[in-house]
């Protein structure tokens, strides 16, 4: 496998200035591992707006990353590294991911191909939902490598995971931080799909098996794989601090070949035992992408889950081909 570390800054591209692009765009900036950032939006001055407050931000920050709004403008792209896809409609409460997926597939589809005329070898990011679906889409479209196409899903989910585990914990007296938490979701980005892997999931080494009552690890499970859909109630829109900062932690491990284990959506070819589909696993990223898809063990009901939302991601797929035609 290779992991050379030998990556200076560069660019890095982030399509639709919403919620989530212009979070994603700030946390990429506060980490200075890029040189500059392009904020795209089809929305007049929305993407300069928000690129100039980031910017006038900067001396107190200690950014130097340079970040540039443009409206239409992809011609401002060019030469990016890596370019994050978050157009489309958000959900709104009582919607399903699978809700969007007539109207974002478009969208999706005509800013993949647009981007990669400017940057044609560019590794693609996709977060618009239903994003499983959304990958596949990019990644049959374009015909790209599949290391160059990956979905958010898996890093977000994780996340959240650990954020429930740590308050289950808190609640069981044990003053756990979330970094302090080991925890990885597999399956889909979505409610019903999702696999929170309750056996590698640990505190500070220790399996939460043995420190959480399993009611306590199951009520935990069930906060994660409804964790987007809470905040959309709570909120009226899609969530964005959380999938943000995953999404500029994925282009962190590109731009700077950390080659570091994320779970994320990416196409299986045989791992697995599955083929032909996008869905979320641990994989190593690094410089060109995807370096390798790593092949952990499921058992028992962890494994019939991960068949469950194989399934589910195959209907899924079944219904962008029929909304496209």
């Amino acid at each position: 496998m290779r992991c050379e570390r030998s990556v200076g800054k560069m660019k890095v591209t982030v399509v639709g200035a919403g919620n989530v692009g212009a979070t994603v765009a700030n946390v990429i900036a506060m980490k200075n591992f890029a040189s500059e950032v392009v904020l795209l939006d089809i929305k007049e001055g929305v993407a300069e707006g928000k690129a100039m407050d980031m910017m006038q931000s900067a001396p107190m920050l200690g950014i130097d990353t340079m970040v540039t709004g443009v409206t239409k403008d992809y011609a401002a792209t060019f030469g990016s590294k890596v370019v994050v896809i978050t157009s489309g409609v958000p959900r709104k409460p009582g919607m399903s991911r699978e809700d969007l997926i007539g109207t974002n597939a478009k969208i999706v589809r005509e800013v993949a191909e647009e981007v990669l005329v400017y940057s044609p070898d560019a590794i693609l990011i996709i977060i618009s939902n239903p994003m499983d679906a959304m990958t596949y889409l990019t990644l049959k479209t374009t015909r790209l490598p599949r290391n160059r196409v990956l979905g958010l899903g898996g890093l977000l989910d994780s996340s959240r995971f650990k954020y429930y585990i740590a308050r289950a914990l808190h609640r069981a007296g044990i003053p756990a931080t979330l970094t302090d938490v080991d925890g990885m979701v597999v399956g889909g980005h979505n409610d019903k799909t999702m696999v929170p892997l309750v056996s590698y999931a640990a505190y500070r080494g220790i399996p939460i098996t043995k420190l959480l009552s399993p009611e306590a690890i199951e009520e935990a499970v069930k906060e994660t794989k409804t964790g987007g859909a809470t905040l959309t109630g709570l909120i009226g829109t899609s969530a964005w601090y959380a999938p943000g900062a995953a999404v500029a932690t994925l282009v962190g491990a590109i731009v700077t070949d950390a080659c570091k284990l994320i779970p994320c959506c990416v196409y299986l070819d045989g791992e697995y035992g599955e083929h032909d589909l996008c869905l979320g696993v641990p994989v190593i990223l690094g410089a060109t992408g995807v370096e390798r898809i790593v092949d952990v063990s499921l058992e028992g009901g962890e494994k019939a889950a991960f068949k469950e939302s194989v399934k589910a991601a195959r209907e899924t797929n079944a219904a962008l081909t029929e909304a496209l035609r």
